[in-house]
Order: C-alpha cells, then structure tokens, then sequence
C-alpha cells in the first residue's frame, strides 16, 4: 500500500532505507517517555517530528547514517517547512526535537558533535495571550447565558451539564494544561488542605491551592458519578459523562469551543482550553497577584514564560487610564 510519494520513493522505501535510524528514534521517544516522564502527546509530537526529518533527508540526500547528518540538511529542511508556510512556532518546536535527540545521541556515544550548533532559530513575533473578561467567566460560573431567553441556563441539569460545568471551574479555578485536567486523579484532589496535587510536564509534580466552592463541586461530582455510572475509569477524578471512560483531548476542546461560542462567552478567535488558562493568569496578575506565585501555580520552568501576562496588566492598566484620566 502506497500511502505517499516523497521524491522517487514510497512510504515503505523510506521506511526500509531508514530502519536503522527510526529505530534510534524509537530509542529515543522511550528515553524521553520512561526516564524523563514526558507526556504522551508530547512523546507523539518528536516522534512524528523524527520521521517527517528522517522521510526528508532519505528522499533529499539518499539513504544516511545518524553520522551523515549535518546541518546543512536540518537547514535544508527547516526551510522546506517554512516554504510549505509553517509558523516559526511550530519550526522551533522542530528544532527543539532535533536538539533533544542529537543529545541523546551523544549521550550514547553515536555522536562527537551535534548538527545543530550552526542552526538558528526563527524569531517569533510575541502575541499578548488572548484572555475572557470576568463579566464573561461570571456568566459561566452563574449559569446564566449572556444571550439566550428561552434557555437562559448555559449548562444542563444532568451528569453531562455538571461534568462540562466542573471542567470549566476546574480550568479557571486551577489554571491547569489540558493534559494535566484529564490525567487529575479522584485521590490527588485533598479536602482537607483544599489543594489538588498535578503532574506536569516532565514528569514534576505542583500543588494548587483550591476554593472551598470548588472542593465542594468535586465532591458532588465524584458522588454523581457512582450515581449516575453503572462502570466508569476508576483512577481519573472527570470521566466522559456517558461512557464513563477517561476523557480525551478532542472532547474537551470541542466542548468548550461549543459552550464559548454558543453563549457569545468571548470574541476571541482561538476558543481554547488553554484561553483559560491564559484567562486564569491574566485574571491573577490584574489582581495583583505576585508573579512569582503565578509562575508556580502555573508551573512553568522559568519565569520568562510568565512575563508575557504582565504585558496584558500594561494593557489593561493604560486602558484604565485611558478611560478615567482627564488628561487622557
């Protein structure tokens, strides 16, 4: 079965030219999963960025040994995806794959040196993080639709109403990744110190102070669940309200997309679960929330990472002023 054509050669001649290095690259996506703890959805990511690079260099340049590559090649490349229009995001993720792995390798002793000394990263223009005003995020945490009559309530009164509408205070509530609200398990959640335990990216765990609202909705949720579920994921605190299996990230994208489109929540084009994490940090840094603890709630690696949400307190700050100053 011919699935594509790259050049003269067909899925399975690059795959037969290429064993020896998708082999290596299986080595390393287990490294990364087993010893440094990355997530699966990352663990697919540098794999499909592997052998996209593999596939190119093979139908490019021939068949190749890990210690042909140079970087002319990983340029090469880089520009083909650029050229294919690729945002300068998603070229440095690449990038970021292809320095992981060179390390690995000679970490192994396959290599002396890395190609990607001489590679360059594009340069990405910074975007203030889009974010839902509180007016918006009240009206979810109200029930009450800004914009429909005849169903004024935004979510509904059964097990799928109160499993969307947990997924929503949990979100905005915790700020926690996608990744991290699906894997949240019914143990980590602690009602007697109101904090949730989360394991992050690599691997690293972070504690989250949590209301006694929303300890109190987990609590009903749980309760619900064992109601309304004749089986469900035992592990995981949020199951998919009808099968009771774990959730997935399609679902709970499409879902909030829904909820925040259908209810005109926000404007902002990219309606995300991540928008509410970005609103839950924006929301802390205009309260004046100090923003070393948002880097922790958030758990990032450095602080860079969090600066980006003092921009959007400039904004709403020169807003303010703009608004009530005489001399604006």
């Amino acid at each position: 079965m011919i699935v594509r054509l790259f050049n003269n050669f067909t899925i399975i001649n690059l795959f037969a030219l290429n064993e020896v290095l998708y082999s290596l690259a299986e080595r390393f996506i287990s490294y990364i999963q087993l010893e440094k703890r990355y997530s699966e959805h990352t663990c697919t990511a540098y794999r499909n960025d592997l052998l996209q690079f593999f596939d190119y260099t093979t139908a490019a340049y021939g068949p190749v040994t890990i210690g042909d590559i140079t970087h002319i090649m990983v340029r090469s490349w880089l520009a083909s995806l650029m050229e294919d229009a690729m945002t300068a995001k998603s070229v440095n993720r690449k990038i970021s794959t292809l320095k992981s792995f060179f390390k690995f390798c000679i970490r192994q002793e396959l290599l002396q040196q890395t190609p990607m000394a001489k590679v360059v990263a594009p340069r990405i223009s910074r975007r203030l993080p889009g974010f839902i005003d509180e007016k918006g995020m009240k009206a979810l945490e109200d029930n009450r639709s800004p914009v429909s009559v005849t169903a004024p309530f935004i979510f509904a009164d059964d097990f799928e109403g109160a499993t969307h509408r947990l997924i929503f205070e949990i979100f905005y509530q915790t700020g926690i990744r996608l990744s991290e609200l699906i894997s949240l398990q019914e143990f980590r959640v602690d009602k007697g110190n109101l904090s949730i335990k989360v394991m992050g990216k690599g691997g690293k765990e972070r504690i989250i102070p949590i209301s006694n609202q929303l300890c109190t909705q987990m609590t009903a949720y749980m309760e619900q669940k064992r109601r309304e579920l004749e089986a469900f994921e035992p592990a995981v605190l949020l199951v998919h309200p009808h099968s009771g299996q774990r959730l997935y990230p399609k679902y709970v994208y499409l879902m909030v997309r829904k909820y925040l489109t259908d209810h005109e929540i926000t404007t902002y084009r990219k309606k995300s679960p991540h928008l509410l994490r970005h609103t839950f940090a924006t929301h802390l840094t205009n309260n004046g929330a100090d923003l070393k603890a948002v880097k922790d709630l958030l758990g990032h690696a450095s602080l860079t990472s969090t600066q980006i949400y003092t921009h959007t307190t400039i904004e709403q700050l020169k807003k303010v002023y703009q608004q009530a100053h005489p001399k604006a």
